[in-house]
């Protein structure tokens, strides 16, 4: 099993390392320390040794933050986690916040006083999120304080897991459609405000930049590293050694100079003079203060790889078609699983997600997961981003729901899919709550939208149905997807949040609206679409985009009302069921196959 039903955490870890982090605070002359879940390469999904708010706070969510004052402590998150941050966070050692309403600017500002110095590590905040904390402990009358070294580090001690190391190999043409010297040559040309480098801090953008992957992330082909990109396209990769591969430097070429994270500071200080891009986004603190204290003209800028990166080439987004087949027919199989045996002898939610990793690794060809399954039965489908444990662990039972959010990671393609199947015989409000999510997914599968068009502009038609009715969901409808990169992948996103990132031919894009009722179940339906060129529209004035549907699996028709849907959106499922069964049907042994047609059949 590549997925492990360990937990990491429990909630004693607050009342356990809250002590030994004030005490390394206070060896700083410290009041206060921020703890934010990123790490120094911003990232969202973090390796063990970078994971500091899940020690400091029990909280293992992809995203929140932490402030620890002498007396009184917060952890806060977004609507995502607002259940399991309950489970994991021991409530009497952290107040919980929301991340988004107010967040820690508003927290500082009446929790912090005047005078106090709260500390923060410059490796692990970007710039624009810095300014704003610096902003609401000014207006407290308190200091925020760069320090080195960081205290949860100290307070962590000799049981923090050491750093990744995995090997960064070469990812072939044939997957990544370019190679890497043409990528450098068209990324450095184009530069912003005539920038003689740029600095680059962003796994992804580094894998895709010098066509590589490593595995220092959890379940993403990600290699930590960092690299400067010249204007002339040639580079300096900074890398471990022991990460290095025996065919790593003929793969980069003379191009590329590959040298140590140890010899960063000092190219950096090298750059003294020369305009250089930085991302306030993706890049520290660190690296503004490092470039502005070599004499570089900074450049605030977006990473000049992310547009390129989300914009799959021809050959990367047949990659992803080929990769969906090939996981839509292991879907397939796990989904007639669950419509037959596990309907006599309901699973838990440790079989299920057993059961659908094997049958993904029976494809032969998995790297790894993109995430770790999330199966909720019943009630614990309402928990957004719900991972079942040994301690959690569900029996679905008759006349419950049972969510499947689950992907894979192929050599060609990154798969990310959620169905939601009944077990048993499903009430009418489930029915119906569900047909509506439903509606929403066919919405935002069909429209049509000039270039332009920004994701924020189109996550209403996602929940148009549900709002109809007085409901919604607490989460965006729609991530960018990574071509055998990160599961989650910008600078596009289909949100209510706003967004300047238009959508562009070959951005893959998730269609995930959901419906949640807490303490009953939860109902999620998602696909992952690459946007394209729409075909003309008879009298039409202008050139339209579109998407294409890649995932390839069956929507439960058990939990379809029929009645709720119009002309229009029945024609619509039952093509798209008309496909599934077209490209999966095939690759099937005769008793699925079977049961595949029957589910597809039309509505």
């Amino acid at each position: 099993m590549r997925q492990t039903f360990d937990e990491t955490t429990d909630p004693t870890f607050g009342p356990r390392h809250l002590p030994l982090i004030r005490a390394a605070m206070a060896a700083q002359g410290l009041d206060g320390f921020l703890v934010p879940h990123e790490d120094e390469h911003q990232n969202e999904y973090l390796p063990a040794a970078n994971d500091r708010l899940a020690w400091a706070t029990g909280f293992t969510g992809s995203a929140g933050a932490a402030v620890i004052l002498k007396e009184r402590a917060a952890v806060f998150v977004d609507g995502r986690y607002t259940l399991q941050v309950r489970d994991q966070v021991d409530a009497t050692s952290f107040e919980i916040r929301d991340l988004v309403e107010g967040g820690v600017p508003a927290y500082l500002e009446t929790a912090a006083a005047r005078g106090q110095a709260i500390g923060y590590d410059p490796r692990l905040h970007s710039p624009d999120a810095l300014d704003r904390l610096k902003a609401a402990a000014a207006r407290a009358g308190a200091e925020l304080r760069p320090v080195t070294p960081n205290p949860v580090d100290q307070a962590w001690g000799a049981a923090r897991p050491p750093q990744p190391i995995a090997p960064v190999v070469p990812h072939p043409l044939q997957y990544a459609g370019e190679d890497s010297a043409t990528k450098r040559a068209r990324v450095g040309a184009t530069l912003s405000g005539g920038a003689d480098a740029a600095v680059l801090t962003a796994p992804a953008s580094i894998a895709w930049l010098f066509n590589i992957r490593g595995g220092d992330v959890i379940r993403s082909p990600l290699p930590l590293a960092q690299a400067i990109l010249n204007r002339d396209g040639s580079a300096r990769l900074f890398l471990d050694p022991q990460k290095v591969t025996a065919d790593l430097p003929a793969w980069l070429g003379n191009g590329v100079r590959l040298e140590t994270p140890e010899d960063l500071p000092q190219a950096l200080a090298e750059l003294r003079g020369q305009r250089v891009v930085v991302d306030p986004a993706q890049s520290s603190a660190w690296y503004f203060e490092a470039l502005a204290g070599a004499g570089a003209e900074i450049v605030r800028g977006e990473d000049p790889c992310a547009l390129p990166r989300a914009a799959k080439n021809p050959v990367e987004v047949q990659g992803a078609r080929d990769a969906h087949a090939r996981d839509g027919a292991a879907l397939a199989r796990f989904l007639h699983w669950l419509a037959t045996d596990a309907q006599a002898t309901p699973p838990d939610e440790v079989e299920v997600v057993s059961k659908l990793e094997a049958f993904r690794e029976a494809t032969g060809a998995l790297k790894d997961l993109s995430f770790d399954t999330i199966a909720g039965a019943g009630s614990n489908g309402a928990i957004v981003h719900y991972r079942p444990t040994s301690r959690l662990n569900r029996r679905a039972e008759a006349g419950s729901l049972l969510l499947v959010d689950s992907g894979a990671q192929y050599l060609d393609g990154t798969t990310d899919v959620t169905r939601t199947v009944a077990i048993g015989q499903p009430s009418a409000e489930m029915r119906q709550r569900f047909t509506l999510v439903l509606k929403g997914n066919l919405a935002l599968a069909r429209v049509r939208f000039p270039a332009g068009t920004t994701g924020s502009a189109l996550d209403a038609l996602a929940r148009v149905a549900l709002w109809a009715h007085g409901l919604d969901y607490d989460h965006g409808t729609g991530h960018g997807v990574g071509s055998y990169l990160g599961v989650h992948e910008g600078p596009q996103r289909i949100s209510k949040a706003p967004n300047s990132v238009a959508l562009r031919p070959g951005m893959i894009v998730s269609n995930e609206p959901g419906y949640y009722k807490e303490g009953a179940y939860g109902i999620r339906i998602e696909n992952l679409q690459v946007v394209t060129e729409a075909a003309d529209i008879p009298g039409g004035e202008r050139p339209m985009l579109g998407f294409e549907t890649l995932t390839l699996a069956p929507i439960d028709r058990a939990l379809i009302d029929a009645d709720l849907l119009t002309a229009e959106e029945r024609a619509q499922l039952d093509a798209y069921h008309a496909q599934v069964l077209a490209v999966i049907g095939p690759q099937l042994e005769p008793a699925v196959r079977a049961w595949l047609a029957e589910a597809c059949a039309p509505v």
